[in-house]
Parts: structure tokens; C-alpha cells; sequence
């Protein structure tokens, strides 16, 4: 046993910290009791300034960010966007979401769809992509169903992102990790406990159990900042 806490007291850049982005990084956070949504039943409030400043480099860090449409329904997520400082880093526009729906029963009024610095893209099954308005990028794999892989895939060797960065929800990143594509875990772990009906649980049900490699581990502000490799 070693203990990782208290350490010394220095600075660490979320940067630097998260630097070494590997091919797909799932992003998200949680109340100590293992929810991802608040008293309010969003996610927002959950980790505070410490969360966001983590959540703001994350997405500058990587090529695209996969979002699941039951984010996207809410109408809370927004095109993203740079500071100046993380555009500085980046060196370049922000990533484009990438918005993943077997319905596509989404409102394409959004500013995500209509405002978007880089374009929106939607990830479906071939047999419904008729529905996405024409100005909008589709990447259409399997039929009936999103075939995940192929649209990694595609996402990689098509269209050149090669890291990506999901930010959930839940069903998604349990679809991400049953189909073995997530490399990274990146789990914010706020200091609050969530209870009551408000309680949404990060992950589905999975086929088996998904053996984690701890890496590193930070504190700011109350949070813990865990990462993991997936040994997947």
C-alpha cells in the first residue's frame, strides 16, 4: 500500500497532465456515490471550476469529441470553443462534436448544428441518414444500428482524427467500452454525494468486467482527477 496523498505542493498544468492523448479517451464525471448528474439532474455542477478548467483542456487536446444524442436532446450542449490561452496551445480551430444517434430524432435548429466554429458531424446507421439536412457531414455505419468500430474507424482513416475524446452520456460510453474501443478513462470524482431519484448511473449494464490500469491521480479543488488505461 502506498499512500498518494497528501503530496507536495506544486502546480500541475492540466496540459501538460494530459498531454499524451491516446486514441480514444472517455471524459466524465461523478459524485463519490457514482452518479453523473447533480440534484438538478444535470452534469454542469458536479465538479465545479476544477472539472471545467479539466474538461476545457480535454477538448483541446483532442481531433473530435463524441457526444451520445440524449446530451445532445437536452439542448444544454453548445458548439465548443476555445479561450484564447487553450487556442494558443491548440494551434488551431476547436475540435468538431461529433454527435453519435441510431433515431437521428434530434432538432437540427440547434446552435450545435447551426453555429458551430468547426461543423457538427453525425455518426448513424446507413439505413436512416436521410434524415441529417444536407449541410450537415454524416458518417454512416451499419445497418439498423450504429456499427461503432466502423465509424471509429472512418473517423480515423477518412476524415484524420485520429484522437478522440468522448464525453458520454452514459449509454454511449457503455457502447464505447462493450465495443473495446475506449483506450483511456479519464474519471473526475467530485466531493458530493448525489442520492435521491436525481441518481443516474455512469455506465450500463457491460458483458463482463473491464480490468482498469491506474496511472495517475490529482486534486484540485476537492476533486480527484483519476486516470486508467483500459485493458481492453
Amino acid at each position: 500500500m502506498r499512500r498518494l496523498l497528501p503530496e507536495p505542493a506544486a502546480g500541475v498544468d492540466p496540459y501538460d497532465a494530459y498531454g499524451d492523448q491516446p486514441g480514444l479517451r472517455l471524459g466524465m464525471v461523478m459524485s463519490v456515490d457514482g452518479s453523473v448528474t447533480d440534484a438538478e439532474g444535470w452534469t454542469d455542477g458536479l465538479g465545479g471550476a476544477a472539472d471545467f478548467r479539466v474538461f476545457r483542456t480535454l477538448r483541446a487536446l483532442t481531433d473530435a469529441i463524441l457526444v451520445g444524442a440524449g446530451t445532445v436532446r437536452t439542448g444544454r450542449l453548445g458548439p465548443a470553443r476555445l479561450g484564447d490561452d487553450l487556442r494558443a496551445r491548440r494551434g488551431r480551430p476547436p475540435a468538431p462534436i461529433v454527435v453519435v444517434s441510431r433515431s437521428l430524432d434530434l432538432d437540427w435548429t440547434f446552435p450545435l448544428f447551426t453555429g458551430a466554429e468547426t461543423p457538427t458531424i453525425v455518426v448513424t446507421s446507413r439505413d436512416v441518414r436521410q434524415k441529417v439536412p444536407p449541410h450537415i457531414q454524416v458518417v454512416a455505419e451499419g445497418e439498423g444500428d450504429v456499427d461503432l468500430n466502423a465509424a471509429v474507424r472512418t473517423l480515423r482513416e477518412d476524415l484524420g482524427y485520429e484522437h478522440l475524446l468522448c464525453e458520454g452520456g452514459p449509454s454511449l460510453a457503455t457502447a464505447l467500452i462493450r465495443a473495446s474501443l475506449v483506450d483511456e478513462l479519464c474519471l473526475n470524482i467530485a466531493p458530493a454525494l448525489s442520492g435521491g431519484p436525481r441518481h443516474t448511473r455512469i455506465l450500463g449494464d457491460l458483458d463482463a468486467e473491464v480490468p482498469l490500469h491506474p496511472t495517475a491521480l490529482y486534486l484540485d479543488e476537492g476533486v480527484l482527477f483519476a486516470r486508467y488505461r483500459a485493458r481492453i
